[in-house]
């Protein structure tokens, strides 16, 4: 079958993703706390819906225009988990009109300002406070006058239910190189956040949910009391960071790429595949590990991995996989024509160049499964 695909293609392993999709879901049943996975990595309907055979009901998404596709396919429940702006309400105000439960969230007093004053046509949409538990991203952060001041305006508007306190532990967790760091991430996203909350009803106001999440401190939080819900998403395909951190093996990586031998190139030891930057992005997140991949590490058309050689650069439409070490690579190994997998550093970029999945391993082998690409 893998021979008359055009590549450079994205192949997914059905059985890697229905396993780690039930380890996860197995964890946070017997923990008692509700999963809201991530869609941003999937993009995909045929995913979600293997999602829901593990009792998955509520959703997380990075752009409206998931929250359009999952919900024209019958998922509901959804948290926009980006930064609103005004010019994006009437998309989310939409959805609710056509059924849809949207929670958005924010992190400023201009912002809930600027949607307490709105005229907004349909069911409220339900307001998040953000909360920056580790300097990653955005949010407000733990004793900050501004969160209760967020916390009123969104109260005592008309037009929006507040809902709660959200927070993304992805900074410290991502940087974690044991698993006591891992799980002491996991505990600061979960205290910097109640904290934020218990701050909230101290001076007299509602904070009803208490949603964090990200992989790493989902799969290595000790605690998950007072949280509402776990949102997480690359765990659905793993990658060789998520591997590196201790979140997988190597073979739970369930997305990857299959790339073409072109080209050998001896006096650069180094063999050229179809799959450039744009194939495999350009995330060096491995870079930050002890082992690096590159720009991805290297498996046959079965997915047996070759330990010693990686995709050492890229251009815009080539790769070039060389040794890890120097030695010298065995083209004999590798004559032109041959077809290689690459296991990608961050999957959720690596598979956002591809409109979808080539299924391998499993009931619907052969089967293609569409993504919902841009905004």
């Amino acid at each position: 079958m893998l021979e008359d695909l055009q590549t450079p293609c994205l192949l997914l392993d059905e059985s890697a993703v229905r396993q780690n999709i039930k380890g996860m879901a197995d964890r946070f049943k017997q923990i008692g706390v509700p999963l809201r996975p991530h869609l941003k990595t999937a993009k995909s309907i045929d995913v979600a819906r293997i999602l829901e055979e593990h009792g998955a009901d509520r959703w997380t998404v990075s752009t409206l225009k998931e929250a359009e596709y999952f919900s024209s396919h019958g998922l509901k429940d959804i948290l926009y988990a980006v930064s609103v702006s005004p010019q994006k309400m009437e998309r989310v105000m939409k959805l609710n009109r056509s059924g849809a439960q949207m929670s958005i969230c924010l992190d400023s007093t201009e912002m809930a300002n600027d949607l307490s004053t709105m005229t907004l046509d349909g069911p409220p949409p339900r307001v998040y406070l953000e909360v920056d538990v580790d300097g990653h991203r955005t949010g407000v952060k733990a004793g900050q006058q501004r969160a209760i001041d967020v916390a009123r305006i969104l109260a005592n508007a008309s037009n929006l239910e507040f809902a709660g306190v959200m927070a993304h532990g992805g900074g410290v967790s991502y940087s974690a190189d044991s698993k006591q760091e891992l799980e002491a991430a996991a505990e600061q996203e979960r205290t910097h956040t109640l904290a934020v909350k218990g701050a909230i009803l101290e001076a007299g106001l509602p904070c009803p949910h208490v949603s964090i999440g990200s992989t790493p401190t989902a799969l290595f939080g000790t605690s998950f009391d007072g949280v509402s819900d776990v949102r997480a998403g690359v765990y659905v395909f793993q990658d060789v960071f998520q591997s590196n951190l201790g979140m997988c093996a190597m073979e739970d990586v369930a997305a990857t790429v299959l790339t073409t031998v072109i080209s050998h190139a001896p006096h650069l030891n180094r063999i050229v595949v179809d799959a450039g930057g744009l194939a495999l992005s350009k995330d060096r997140s491995c870079a930050t590990q002890s082992n690096d991949c590159g720009f991805g590490f290297v498996s046959d058309a079965d997915g047996h991995m070759d330990p010693l050689i990686y995709v050492g650069g890229v251009s815009q439409e080539h790769g070039y996989i060389t040794t890890r070490d120097g030695s010298p690579l065995p083209f004999e190994l590798y004559p032109l024509g041959t077809q290689l997998r690459i296991l990608p550093n961050h999957t959720c970029m690596t598979c956002a160049a591809y409109d979808g999945y080539h299924v391998i391993n499993g009931e619907h082998e052969g089967a293609w499964w569409p993504r919902c690409n841009g905004w």
